[in-house]
């Protein structure tokens, strides 16, 4: 079933929250002879829901190998006799049986060290015009990096970057503020054929944390979709920056020219997480999933006008 497509007659659409950890992964979308996220959770649910065809997932944000999530969120269209049947004997509600009996088949770890990596913790009904992909106004991500041996601690080297150079962050964070707004990302993106690289940067704030919070130097990121590699892309533009290897306005000159440009190196996928996928209210995700799937362009510049013979310029 493709995204975007209205509920089959005879199921129910549910949505899932869910959160991993990316590193045993593949990246989200399933692929032949590799383990992925979207591979483990459509396997337990065919197994959970005891379905005649392998479960499909939708999802909001396809992650890369290595990226982590924590709020992530699919749906998936599940007959209602199945839904219906999951409480058996028990009194719990069927998204509360779901989500118990996910947690027995995943938690078990079919996979070396893969066991509890991936955890539905909400499953329920969707409400009416729900798509977990079109209907998100907007994916938030966030960036971890500890830039000093002080800063670095064993228990998150599978989501924090250690990198090996003190980061000016005032700098980083203005270079940032002028990306903000719609453009077109192109310079930021692995292209894809006939997919868009356009988007609305609305949040790329660089922070320091206090040291109670293990004194990270942290990126926040939110728009309302992303292209193929571009927060990472962002991120190492920033690094640069941070650096000293390049100025404050160098990111801006980058995402003017509109091509990749083999000077922003990707970060690193462990230090990336999604954070959150925001939606709009219930009446509003229908129409908010038909905009979404139309394929966005920039307006068009205004004209320049020339000045007259008596200097001013005309209509």
């Amino acid at each position: 079933m493709s995204a975007g497509t209205p509920t089959p007659t005879g199921t129910l659409r549910v949505r899932l929250d869910l959160r991993y950890d990316g590193t045993g992964f593949a990246g989200w979308a399933a692929q032949p002879g590799l383990r992925t996220v979207q591979g483990t959770l459509e396997e337990a649910l065919t197994t959970v829901l005891r379905l005649p065809a392998p479960a499909r997932l939708t999802v909001a944000g396809r992650t890369d190998a290595g990226v982590h999530a924590r709020g992530q969120v699919a749906h998936l269209d599940v007959p209602r006799e199945a839904w219906a049947a999951l409480p058996g004997r028990s009194d719990r509600a069927p998204g509360e049986a779901l989500v118990a009996r996910l947690a027995g088949v995943l938690g078990r770890g079919a996979h070396p060290r893969g066991a509890g990596d991936v955890v539905v913790w909400r499953a329920a009904p969707a409400p009416a015009g729900f798509d977990a992909r079109f209907s998100a106004v907007a994916r938030r991500y966030a960036y971890r990096i500890a830039d000093s041996p002080g800063t670095r601690d064993p228990l998150r080297r599978h989501d924090v970057l250690w990198h090996g150079r003190p980061l000016d962050v005032a700098a980083m964070d203005l270079a940032a503020q002028w990306l903000l707004g719609e453009h077109d990302f192109a310079a930021y993106c692995k292209p894809r054929e006939g997919a868009t690289t356009i988007r609305t940067l609305q949040v790329l704030r660089w922070e320091r944390v206090p040291e109670a919070d293990g004194g990270l130097v942290v990126a926040t990121v939110r728009a309302d979709a992303f292209c193929h590699s571009m927060v990472r892309a962002l991120v190492g533009a920033s690094l640069a920056v941070g650096e000293g290897r390049r100025p404050v306005d160098w990111p801006a000159a980058v995402l003017a020219a509109g091509r990749r440009d083999p000077a922003v190196a990707v970060a690193p996928a462990h230090g990336l997480t999604l954070e959150e996928v925001a939606y709009p209210p219930d009446a509003e995700l229908a129409a908010r999933a038909a905009q979404a799937r139309n394929v966005r362009t920039l307006p068009a510049p205004l004209p320049v006008r020339e000045p007259g013979a008596d200097g001013s310029l005309e209509p």
